[in-house]
C-alpha cells in the first residue's frame, strides 16, 4: 500500500470516519483549496482506501485547476435501505466541510439518487451536485429557480468526446476518418460513444466488465443500449468478434479511450497498444511512467484531468443555476479551449501533454496563493 506523501500543494485534510452502528467506513481527502471550494465524487467500492482517494483528489486538483477533493465509502454490497443509511451517515460526518469547502458529486456506484440524499441530509440544496433534474430550489433573494444537473445527462462523456476531437484536429487528423475503441460502457463510455459517433467517428470496439465486441465495420449504439437495458453482457452483440477485456488494448484502432477504472493500461499491455491517440476518460488509467513511455513512442495522450473534466464543469454549472443547454455549451467551450491549448503546445514543443497541462495548472494555483 502506497503512503500519502505531503507536498507544497497538500493534502490539507485526510479524514477517516466510522459509524459503529451500521459499520460505515469512509474517507474524505481535501487536497488543495487555493482556488476556492472544491468538487469531487464519492465512490462506493469494497476496497477503496484513503491512499486511492488521495490519488484521485490530486487529479481533481489539476483538473481545470480546481480545488482537489475526493471521497470514498467502503461498500461491500447490501440492500438499497442499507446503502441509503451509509450515504446519510457519511453525509452527517462530513457536514462540517459541506458546502463551504467541499461539494460532493457522483462517482463509482453513486448516482443522482445518492446526491439528493446527501443534499437532504446536509440541509442545503448546494450540499451536492449531480442531483436529479426535478430536485429544485428557488433563490429567495433573486427568485431564480435552480434545478439539479444529473451526471446521467452525460456531461463527462460529452467532454471526453470534445477532448478526443480536439486532440485529433491538433494532430492533423480528421475525426470522421478515425476508428475508436472504448474501455467501459458505463455513463462515461456510453456518452463518449454517442457524441463521437455524432461527429462521424467509427466506434469499432467496446468492452465492459464481462467482455466486449470488436467489429471493424462499426458498432450500433442502439443494439448496445438494448443489451445494457437487459443487463446482458456486450459479448451478446449479434455481429463482430467477441473479445476479452484485455484484448481491447491490443486492437488496431486510431483512438483508444480508457473509460472504466484505474491502472487498466499497465506493464502487461503497454507494449501491445497500437492506437495513435489515447484519451483518458477515466481517472488515472495508467501510471505516469507508463504514460511517458507511450508518449516517447509517438502516442498522443490527453491526460485525465483534461479529458474528463466535463463532470466538474457540469457541477460548477449546476452550482451556478445553469440549464442543461447552458451546461453543455460551457463544457464544449471550456474543454475545447483547454485541450487545444495543451495539445498544440505539446505537439509543437514535442513535450508530454501532461507536463504541459501541469505547468498551466501549477501556474494558476501559484498565482492565486494568498
Amino acid at each position: 500500500m502506497s503512503e500519502i506523501k505531503k507536498d507544497k500543494f497538500g493534502p490539507e485534510y485526510v479524514i477517516e470516519v466510522y459509524d459503529p452502528k451500521i459499520g460505515m467506513e469512509g474517507f474524505l481527502v481535501i487536497d488543495n483549496t487555493t482556488l476556492g471550494l472544491g468538487k469531487g465524487g464519492i465512490r462506493m467500492t469494497p476496497n477503496v482506501t484513503k491512499e486511492e482517494v488521495f490519488r484521485l483528489a490530486r487529479v481533481m486538483t489539476w483538473k481545470n485547476s480546481l480545488a482537489g477533493i475526493k471521497a470514498g465509502i467502503v461498500w461491500r454490497g447490501g440492500n438499497d435501505e442499507l446503502k441509503q443509511e451509509f450515504i446519510r451517515s457519511f453525509a452527517r460526518m462530513i457536514k462540517p466541510f459541506v458546502p463551504k469547502k467541499y461539494i460532493p458529486g457522483p462517482d463509482v456506484n453513486t448516482t443522482e439518487k445518492e446526491m439528493a440524499l446527501i443534499a437532504e441530509e446536509i440541509g442545503n440544496w448546494k450540499g451536492a451536485t449531480g442531483k436529479p433534474a426535478d430536485y429544485c430550489y428557488k433563490n429567495p433573494k433573486t427568485g431564480k429557480k435552480m434545478c439539479g444537473l444529473p451526471h446521467e445527462l452525460g456531461s463527462t462523456g460529452f467532454g471526453v468526446a470534445q477532448a478526443a476531437a480536439t486532440a485529433t484536429e491538433a494532430a492533423g487528423f480528421d475525426i470522421k476518418k478515425m476508428t475508436v475503441a472504448i474501455d467501459g460502457f458505463g455513463n462515461v463510455g456510453e456518452f463518449t460513444f454517442r457524441h463521437l459517433q455524432k461527429m462521424g467517428a467509427k466506434i469499432v470496439a467496446v468492452v465492459g466488465s464481462r467482455g466486449g465486441v470488436y467489429d471493424h465495420n462499426g458498432l450500433d449504439l442502439g443494439k448496445l443500449l438494448k443489451l445494457k437495458s437487459q443487463n446482458k453482457p456486450i459479448t451478446e452483440y449479434p455481429t463482430g468478434k467477441k473479445i476479452k477485456h484485455s484484448e481491447i488494448f491490443e486492437l488496431p484502432v486510431d483512438i483508444l479511450i480508457p473509460a472504466s477504472v484505474t491502472d487498466v493500461i499497465n506493464e502487461r499491455n503497454k507494449d501491445k497498444i497500437k492506437a495513435k491517440i489515447i484519451v483518458e476518460g477515466a481517472n488515472i488509467p495508467m501510471k505516469e511512467n507508463i504514460e511517458n513511455e507511450l508518449f516517447k513512442k509517438g502516442i498522443i495522450i490527453v491526460p485525465d484531468f483534461v479529458a474528463n473534466a466535463g463532470g466538474v464543469i457540469s457541477s460548477y454549472a449546476e452550482h451556478k443555476g445553469c440549464s442543461p443547454k447552458q451546461m453543455f455549451e460551457m463544457v464544449e467551450k471550456r474543454l475545447r479551449f483547454c485541450a487545444k491549448e495543451i495539445m498544440e503546445k505539446s505537439i509543437a514543443e514535442k513535450r508530454n501533454p501532461r507536463k504541459v497541462a501541469m505547468e498551466i495548472a501549477l501556474k494558476r494555483i501559484e498565482e492565486n496563493k494568498k
